[in-house]
């Protein structure tokens, strides 16, 4: 990885342009970091209930790893299977604790997102579904505090969304990009100030709208990759949804951090996919994707084509300093339906989600990049 660490001092001393640097051109592809490399994979734990479309992240509490599940969707995939439920796991011991305290809220939700960040886990977001089948965004932003088990109000969106990505930023700012609001996606970008409690909009998404997709940042570069897009509609005016086989590289500016300078990029391995697994790793300097389904799905894991969706095994990375795509291998279980992969140490974990023919999963699940992981 020395070689990649070195290349990416490089660009930023080239490219320095008065206070931030611009990505012009991406470099020439080199080889890639997932030449020796072997995936590992192991079942760590068992949630206490099958769930899905969960929000997770991760924290350390007095020096100990945690990973954390908010709300979702339970095994049976029926509005009212739709919890406000929380767990956390601890990875020392492998212990699981149900959260007394449900996620507040006026109803249950799923497709939140959170983020650990200092001492809190930030959850944003989600929609209700109605007894008529209509999904509302929800405006909520709480922040969990994993030793009182408290939960507190914060800023709500200026826009609701569910179905985002969020990425943590100089351990203050929490972007959500696009993602889907009421009725239709939004290309909006909206960051949250964790010091300050405050909302400002940063430049918006260049690409066509999306929800489900999936990304990573990596100090100040990140990658947002597929999801689905409005497609137009039919005859009888029903929107039409299908795979963005797309990915952009966002540069933050350090000096503005409402300032993004918007890269198209190159398609990666693979298939589209939607609602994979994603995480910035600063540790290897890669942005890693894994699982997901090629064929998009309402909540019950049938697609928008009436066709049965079934999960993936891949996993590849984006490497911002050489600007190349990389094929890492195969997880041993295929899964779909995620809202984040968290790193802990050397390995990356999911929480739940749904397995095989739509089954939603009680299972926490680790892999490690055996050849990356020792450099």
């Amino acid at each position: 990885m020395q070689n990649y660490r070195l290349l990416l001092l490089f660009l930023v001393i080239a490219g320095l342009t008065g206070d931030y640097f611009l990505l012009t051109a991406p470099p020439e592809p080199g080889p890639t970091p997932a030449d020796a490399v072997r995936l590992e994979g192991a079942l760590v734990a068992r949630l206490p209930m099958a769930t899905t479309n969960n929000a997770v992240a991760s924290l350390e509490i007095g020096g100990r790893p945690y990973l954390y599940s908010f709300s979702g969707l339970g095994a049976g995939k029926q509005r009212s299977d739709i919890h406000s439920r929380a767990f956390a796991v601890d990875l020392d011991n492998g212990d699981i604790e149900v959260l007394g305290r449900l996620v507040p809220g006026a109803k249950d939700r799923l497709a939140s997102i959170a983020v650990g960040l200092h001492d809190r886990v930030f959850i944003f977001g989600g929609y209700t579904v109605g007894a008529d089948g209509s999904e509302i965004s929800t405006p909520e932003v709480y922040a969990f505090d994993p030793v009182t088990r408290a939960y507190q109000a914060r800023a709500p969106m200026p826009l609701p969304v569910d179905d985002t990505v969020a990425l943590a930023y100089a351990d203050r700012y929490i972007y959500l990009v696009s993602g889907w609001h009421d009725d239709g996606n939004v290309a909006d970008v909206q960051v949250f100030d964790s010091w300050q409690d405050r909302w400002f909009a940063a430049t918006p998404y260049p690409g066509r709208p999306v929800f489900g997709h999936a990304g990573g940042i990596v100090g100040n570069r990140f990658v947002i990759a597929d999801g689905v897009a409005v497609r137009g509609r039919d005859a009888a005016g029903r929107r039409q949804f299908g795979i963005s086989e797309t990915a952009w590289l966002g540069v933050i500016d350090p000096a503005d951090p409402s300032v993004i300078r918007w890269q198209a990029l190159p398609p990666h391995p693979g298939p589209g996919l939607y609602r994979m697994a994603a995480v910035g790793s600063q540790r290897l300097g890669l942005v890693i994707f894994a699982g997901g389904s090629p064929n998009p799905y309402n909540f019950n894991g049938i697609g928008y084509n009436g066709e049965p969706s079934e999960p993936s095994t891949l996993v590849f990375a984006y490497d911002p300093a050489s600007g190349a795509w990389s094929e890492l291998g195969r997880k041993p279980v295929a899964t779909m339906d995620h809202r984040g992969l968290l790193e802990v140490g050397d390995n990356f974990y999911t929480l739940g989600g749904m397995l095989a023919g739509q089954q939603v999963s009680d299972q926490v699940l680790s892999f490690r990049l055996r050849g990356l992981d020792q450099d």
